[in-house]
């Protein structure tokens, strides 16, 4: 369970005082040691708290040894937009989830529990993020670009990534709780795993949710296509494969939103994202079917293209 996590962490952030150093000092309160890195980055549209959480794990490459390494990245907008809404707005979820399992990963490892992977916790934290008009809902916008974000993001050293962001500006996904994504890999939208699925019916105890992909949601930022929203940003950055983990709403739920946190959802998604985290390192969880990968990609090539911006470009935006 993380619902002790998810209240300290939601209370920090609930604050227009919420910044990266407390969240820093927070992690330090339950591990001393922790491997904790906090920077502001800075955008056109104001700056934002990039922090970095590594968790060694007992086989994993920290130690030179060779258990895989996953990303567990929050995305967000913002976790505010002050002045105009008082409080943690919808959006700011995946932060809210991230900062809980590094937290609870921490906990873990103080009562003698170490995942074998190594894991690379990762978000960012803004309590004054601006908004931009999105349909059905308003999106929460962000202080700085994704590709500034993916590039603090998304390493070399993953192996795996899960992406949890809010998703319920849609009419896509309509059920209340979380929803994965097919697994997505250098510009396809691949079959969603079947071992996912399985650690979802396994934490949620229903059959789990998957929720559809477009071609224009796993292409970068600033190309002019619209998006479901940022959560597949990650998969245009890295070759590793990357899933959604969508916090979902039965009915459409605007991104600056606030009251709109839903604590049990939360709890699901993050307890179903540790869980990965565990199967992962022990190489019992796959992303994707190596072997039919290549064969994709020996019939019909490869599509690094659509992690970039296209061919002639002149888009400039962010959305």
């Amino acid at each position: 369970m993380l619902m002790k996590q998810l209240i300290e962490v939601h209370d920090l952030l609930d604050s227009s005082y919420a910044n990266g150093k407390g969240a820093k000092e927070y992690l330090k309160t339950i591990r001393p040691d922790a491997d904790v890195e906090v920077y502001t980055l800075v955008g056109q549209k104001g700056k934002t708290d990039m922090i970095k959480v590594r968790i060694p794990g007992a086989k994993g490459k920290a130690k030179g040894l060779d258990a895989p390494t996953i990303g567990l990245l929050g995305r967000l907008g913002g976790l505010g937009a002050r002045p105009e809404r008082i409080g943690f707005v919808s959006d700011g979820d995946g932060a809210l989830i991230a900062l809980s399992l590094a937290a609870k990963l921490l906990d873990m490892q103080n009562k003698g529990d170490y995942l074998d992977g190594d894991v690379f916790i990762s978000t960012h934290i803004c309590p004054d993020a601006p908004t931009r008009e999105h349909k059905p809902v308003p999106f929460m916008d962000s202080p700085v670009n994704m590709a500034q974000v993916n590039q603090e993001e998304v390493t070399v050293e993953l192996d795996a990534i899960l992406s949890v962001d809010t998703t319920k500006g849609n009419r896509i996904i309509n059920n209340r709780g979380f929803a994965v994504s097919p697994t997505v890999k250098e510009g396809y939208i691949l079959r969603v795993s079947e071992s996912i699925l399985d650690l979802m019916q396994t934490t949620t105890g229903k059959l789990p949710y998957v929720y559809a992909l477009s071609q224009q949601d796993i292409t970068p930022y600033g190309n002019g296509l619209y998006h479901l929203n940022s959560i597949l940003q990650p998969a245009t950055a890295t070759k590793a494969p990357v899933i959604g983990v969508a916090i979902t709403t039965e009915a459409p739920v605007a991104g600056c939103a606030t009251g709109a946190t839903h604590i049990t959802d939360c709890e699901e998604a993050a307890r179903f994202m540790l869980e990965v985290a565990k199967a992962y390192g022990r190489g019992e969880c796959s992303f994707y079917d190596e072997m039919e990968f290549e064969r994709i990609q020996y019939l019909y090539g490869t599509m690094g293209h659509f992690q970039t911006l296209g061919t002639g470009n002149e888009c400039d935006d962010d959305a």
